[in-house]
């Protein structure tokens, strides 16, 4: 910040929120209804200088370079979206790419990366984005510590293994990581224990991070969904270490109904003094792939080439298809399994098998030793889903992925469908737990929130428009009614259209000091 802009920032903030007429500012939001993050909302003003909030108030007599009238809109921070999978967006050589235009078009301004145990310890190369749309920040992964230290093989790591993890794990942490991401559901994760877990979350704890997990089970193929609640719970108890719980969910037949009982299970370690938070995506449908959703666990032992030839073993060949026949059962059957990439997009199981004339299961068969491909899965009910998202310690996340429109719509759709339609939750819960409880979860530190001093990240939405567009079917549609969308001080949307600027940034967690 240069000299003229830390000179207005001190004179505005000791004359209160209301300002002399002289000072002049970049930007100044006029007359919206003002939604601060965590505080009731007003009908008032944001001013802007440089890449900060320089006041908010009822109404502040400022000059500006520029006035956008916000009457009649929302006015609120910008979005944060806790678990993402836009690393290949943010790497992009398309400029357009690296706006990523889907989340600017809903008001998102930050995402964080390396969700499900897929965050590279690599942080130099993680940071490494340049001319971006949105800031981001990132976890250090399981997946990719384990998979470089021990392999795709289900073993133990040994002890000289696991300290070698550890040492990852605490590097990418002193370089800036925000935390330690898992997805002990895939594989090789999925072949851990608790105790080897929970000693590398430490790692995250001791410097200031949390432990972020896509759970061992969110149906009934291994523990239980139950059971994957008490294991991230213990983990954090264990490691000493915040827990936040990735999607959460109750995914299946066999699991449907349980929201009241898992609420009631985090309830209760929250009220024992444990940090434990979530976050969810709108959408009945989740996102993975066919081999997760189908393949047992012992069968992805040693990685696809060991699976592929599972498939043509006499003696496994039959125990294979009886545990896909199950699998298939509890995530609803062969028409709750959307194709979502590849050749057979826009298929369901069901019409796949029907076209190749065979059933499901083998049909699915045919499609993995072509191609593991990304899948909706149709597998939640409305009742969980709203019970979920009461839950004050519950935030909005899209777990962006390919093919799903949580990727273009999970912010708007909550808007639209749960706080207008359903009226499932008010509109200052649904700003809160987008911006303000995400910021302080996940250790943001100045965003969040429409405050004196934080970084200029500003949503304007229109409350009579604002909603997804995009669908399981065209699952790649710009959402509507956002205007405007200021990013570190800089529009990035204006008027309901891209700028094209680029005024995103790396955001690194600073360790807790003497940690590194």
């Amino acid at each position: 910040m240069n000299r003229f802009r830390l000179a207005l920032l001190c004179a505005i903030s000791a004359c209160g929120v209301g300002a002399a007429p002289a000072q002049r500012v970049d930007l100044l939001i006029r007359g919206g209804t003002v939604y601060p993050g965590t505080d009731a909302p007003f009908t008032g003003d944001v001013a802007v200088a440089g890449n900060r909030i320089v006041a908010v108030g009822p109404h502040l007599t400022l000059r500006a370079a520029r006035v956008i009238d916000a009457k009649g809109m929302i006015v609120a921070p910008g979005f944060i979206d806790p678990h993402t999978h836009v690393e290949d967006q943010l790497a992009s050589k398309d400029a357009q790419a690296r706006l990523v235009p889907g989340f600017l078009m809903q008001g998102v301004t930050t995402a964080v990366v390396g969700n499900d145990g897929g965050g590279s310890p690599d942080m130099a190369a993680v940071f490494g984005h340049k001319q971006i749309g949105i800031n981001y920040a990132a976890h250090v992964g399981f997946g990719a510590v384990r998979g470089a230290v021990v392999g795709e093989a289900d073993r133990a790591p040994t002890d000289a293994e696991l300290t070698r993890m550890k040492k990852m794990v605490a590097g990418a942490m002193c370089q800036g990581a925000i935390g330690f991401s898992t997805g002990l559901f895939y594989a090789p994760q999925s072949f851990s224990k608790t105790e080897e877990v929970a000693a590398l979350a430490a790692e995250a704890g001791r410097r200031g991070g949390y432990y972020d997990s896509h759970i061992r089970d969110e149906s009934s193929y291994n523990i239980g969904l139950a059971g994957a609640i008490e294991e991230a719970i213990a983990v954090g108890r264990l490691g000493h270490v915040p827990v936040h719980i990735s999607h959460i969910k109750a995914l299946g037949v066999d699991v449907q109904g349980q929201a009241p009982a898992i609420i009631a299970k985090v309830e209760a370690a929250r009220r024992a003094g444990q940090d434990v938070t979530a976050d969810q995506y709108p959408w009945s449908a989740s996102g993975t792939s066919l081999v997760a959703s189908l393949i047992p666990r012992w069968a992805q032992d040693g990685g696809r080439k060991a699976l592929l030839a599972r498939f043509d073993d006499p003696a496994l060949k039959d125990r294979l298809r009886a545990d896909m026949v199950d699998n298939l059962r509890r995530r609803g059957g062969a028409n709750a399994l959307l194709v979502t990439e590849g050749e057979f997009r826009g298929q369901r199981l069901d019409a796949i098998a029907k076209a190749q004339g065979t059933d499901a299961i083998a049909a699915a068969i045919t499609v993995i030793r072509k191609h593991d491909p990304a899948v909706a899965s149709f597998n939640q009910t409305e009742a969980d889903i709203e019970a979920f998202m009461r839950q004050p310690w519950v935030m909005t996340g899209s777990d962006a992925s390919t093919g799903h429109p949580r990727s273009y719509g999970s912010f708007a759709r909550k808007y639209a469908r749960y706080v207008v339609e359903r009226k499932t939750i008010s509109l200052h819960d649904f700003i809160e737990r987008s911006t303000a409880l995400t910021a302080d979860t996940v250790g943001l530190t100045g965003r969040g929130r429409l405050k004196r001093g934080a970084f200029a990240d500003i949503v304007i939405f229109d409350p009579k428009h604002y909603a997804e567009r995009a669908t399981y079917e065209e699952p790649a549609l710009l959402a509507r009614g956002v205007q405007t969308v200021v990013v570190n001080g800089a529009v990035a949307v204006d008027r309901g259209k891209l700028t094209g600027v680029a005024a995103g940034r790396a955001l690194k967690k600073t360790p807790r000091p003497g940690s590194c």
